[in-house]
């Protein structure tokens, strides 16, 4: 494995979690009056509170110190309110980050800092997708070392899945396309990973209704077994849950029946409100966290 592996070591979304960037409200800007303002262009449900929010921040860090070194990101001057979840603008590979170019245009410019963050930390970069393409990591599910699922939707487009392709591939690894259904619409930030969480090797959190029929037939013929959400719960992101490795889960408060669901099924799950961070922003634990290295 190349020397890179030491700082972006991507394969794996269920690993023992041991590096991880994320961005505080307060980074990207949710206490800034200009910032704040945009808040219904970019889809929020409701003018952001700052304080609410970077609590909740703080809620989450706090469980992240507890298993990762844990790194925040720079505050450059563009960045806007999607910026906090820190999980879109980037790749890491086993031979150093792809920076992405998101589908939402004001999120572009979190992939050119997120690239200067990590030639900081000593983290290579790999490659990077260029226009017409589109691409956003919330659309990206490792599947094992060499398989990466990429859900093909309004975030993530033909020519940016094409592109990862051909990056990848020379280095081993197969790119399978997954079918996204319309949802909401395109206003809407409906990823691969609001229908879909891996919790260990074996184990999927799934919304199954909203998955493609051939997207279930791939993970059953690689042997995962199924916990289904709550479906009273799909609209406070019940589905979006952060693995940090050895049955440890990330889980949103406000879901109390999917967590008892997961706790049953053997789980360990640790729970902080999201209430304004999160499900004002449709933006889950997986969305804040940009997972760097894991073990």
């Amino acid at each position: 494995m190349p020397d890179s592996a030491a700082n972006s070591n991507g394969h794996s979304m269920t690993g023992a979690l041991k590096r991880v960037l994320v961005c505080s409200p307060r980074t990207a800007g949710w206490d800034r009056p200009d910032c704040a303002a945009r808040w219904q262009e970019l889809g929020f449900f409701h003018s952001p509170d700052f304080a609410t929010a970077q609590s909740q921040h703080d809620a989450l860090c706090h469980e992240l110190h507890a298993v990762a070194e844990v790194l925040e990101l720079p505050a450059p001057a563009d960045l806007t309110l999607d910026a906090v979840y820190a999980h879109d603008a980037s790749l890491p590979t086993d031979f150093g980050v792809i920076l992405l170019r998101p589908g939402k245009p004001n999120r572009r410019a979190e992939s050119r800092c997120q690239g200067s963050f990590f030639a900081t930390v000593g983290a290579p970069i790999f490659g990077e997708i260029h226009e017409p393409a589109s691409a956003e990591a919330g659309d990206m599910v490792w599947l094992d070392p060499n398989t990466l699922l990429v859900g093909h939707g309004y975030r993530t487009n033909r020519e940016g899945i094409a592109q990862l392709r051909a990056l990848l591939a020379p280095n081993g690894v197969e790119v399978i396309a997954a079918p996204l259904p319309y949802g909401p619409g395109p206003s809407a930030c409906l990823h691969l990973m609001s229908l879909l969480s891996l919790l260990d090797e074996k184990t999927a959190l799934v919304d199954l209704p909203w998955l493609a029929v051939e997207t279930v037939e791939l993970l059953k013929s690689r042997g995962y077994g199924f916990v289904e959400i709550d479906p009273s719960e799909r609209d406070t992101l019940a589905c979006n849950v952060l693995s940090l490795g050895n049955k440890r889960l990330l889980a949103l408060a406000e879901n109390p029946r999917t967590n008892a669901r997961l706790r049953a099924a053997g789980f360990d799950v640790r729970a902080f409100p999201g209430s304004e961070l999160c499900i004002n922003g449709s933006g889950g634990p997986t969305c804040l966290t940009r997972p760097l290295l894991r073990a």
